[in-house]
């Protein structure tokens, strides 16, 4: 459920979506636990220059616990606006492991209303531990492995190997780098699908009718910037909007 609050500026910095959760129906229905989770958010972000650009609401049963689409869908709008994902409290998020890889993969910048502020390099690298336990243990297993490679060349073992295939390597690392950039390109078109194919059921029934009505949501193009009706010629011959 997508409630787009275009243009509401209140007085952190920035742009946020917020991501809700209320375990069943009824609660859903009723509103309980739903307020004070808006409330947490807005109390949270205050004291600042910040935009909510949209919000969603995941309504839950016993059944479907491990189906969640408005998260999918925060975390695709998230990267279209260049926003952060916003949540009142960590523990809805982190009590299932799927959860936390989801998070991890999905290069978004989240932040948890009773987490304690971390800024910058520091405050990633510690929500992306706490999110996944395997990148936690990735980095115990990477930390034991430089202690045992110093310890044995301490003891005068010879450390290194074979350095004469180092134009395969760089090969590898340029194709692995290529291939980076193109799931990248590929995930934003799957994310700006929903919102170009809301855009055109809506009536822009040209290229630059479609821009102009992105440029007036402020979703950023590319490369930041407006968007062009070339621009949005590119992305929809690659996308199935039409």
């Amino acid at each position: 459920m997508l409630e787009m609050k275009r243009g509401e500026v209140c007085v952190s910095e920035g742009k946020f979506v917020a991501y809700y959760r209320v375990s069943t129906g009824r609660q859903g229905r009723s509103g309980l636990g739903l307020e004070a989770q808006v409330k947490t958010v807005r109390d949270e972000l205050d004291g600042g220059q910040w935009m909510i650009v949209g919000s969603f609401t995941e309504i839950e049963t016993g059944t479907n616990k491990r189906v969640r689409p408005e998260l999918a869908k925060a975390l695709a709008f998230c990267r279209v606006m260049g926003a952060k994902l916003i949540v009142a409290n960590v523990s809805r998020l982190t009590r299932d492991p799927d959860f936390m890889s989801t998070l991890v993969a999905a290069e978004v910048e989240v932040v948890f209303c009773d987490l304690p502020n971390t800024d910058g390099p520091v405050g990633k690298f510690m929500l992306r531990q706490m999110l996944s336990v395997a990148e936690l243990e990735a980095g115990m297993i990477a930390e034991r492995t430089r202690k045992a490679l110093a310890a044995a060349k301490a003891r005068g073992v010879k450390l290194g190997g074979d350095r004469g295939n180092l134009s395969a390597d760089n090969a590898k690392g340029r194709a692995a780098s290529i291939k980076i950039r193109q799931d990248q390109a590929a995930r934003r078109r799957s994310d700006l699908g929903p919102i170009l194919a809301e855009i055109r059921t809506a009536g822009a029934t040209t290229l630059w009718a479609v821009a102009r009505e992105l440029n007036a949501r402020g979703v950023p193009a590319s490369r930041g910037g407006r968007w062009s009706s070339a621009q949005v010629l590119r992305v929809e011959k690659l996308t199935t909007v039409r």
